[in-house]
């Protein structure tokens, strides 16, 4: 896994064999970043990784400089990658949670200044995270939710729709409500 730019850009962090998680691709989170530098200033925000994985956003998001990024992962071996590249960085803005991250947001008292949440494709009741996340009123006024997902499901209808992007099987939808 590749860490494109930023204070930590060019590093790489092996991925252990034995990880469940569908990290998102290197193309994939490289434009991802470019429609995000056009919507925001990542330097200084309070962001949310849900269903965090590799960690891979949540790495981008601390290289370019956001001041706190909380990443939620339940899987032990996801959760305990994550941990290794926090202790070898050291980066103070970086929180790792281990914990279901539908649960975490229902019992969350912040808010974020964008909220990235790639859950599993398979997971039940996929098509009704996005509004749990928006109902759970965690992310700041003028904040930015980004949901990964295949094209299996369609979010253009959800309140604050801004845009949808596509790169290979992986889709981005984005809202601001």
């Amino acid at each position: 896994m590749r860490i494109i730019t930023g204070k930590y850009g060019r590093r790489r962090f092996d991925v252990p064999s034995n990880i469940t998680a569908r990290p998102t691709t290197d193309m994939a989170r490289e434009n991802l970043f470019n429609v995000l530098n056009g919507l925001i200033d990542i330097e200084g925000i309070s962001a949310l990784d849900l269903f965090a994985g590799t960690g891979a956003i949540s790495l981008e998001l601390v290289s370019r400089g956001a001041a706190s990024v909380t990443s939620v992962e339940k899987a032990a071996t996801q959760y305990n990658f994550m941990r290794r590249i926090a202790t070898t960085l050291d980066d103070p803005a970086w929180h790792i949670v281990r914990g279901d991250a539908l649960k975490y947001i229902n019992s969350c008292n912040r808010k974020f200044d964008l909220i990235f949440a790639d859950p599993p494709y398979q997971l039940e009741g996929f098509g009704q995270i996005p509004t749990s996340i928006l109902d759970a009123d965690i992310l700041a006024p003028d904040g930015i939710l980004i949901i990964e997902h295949s094209r299996a499901h369609d979010f253009t209808s959800l309140p604050g729709f801004l845009d949808h992007r596509t790169y290979g099987a992986v889709n981005f939808t984005i809202l601001r409500p």
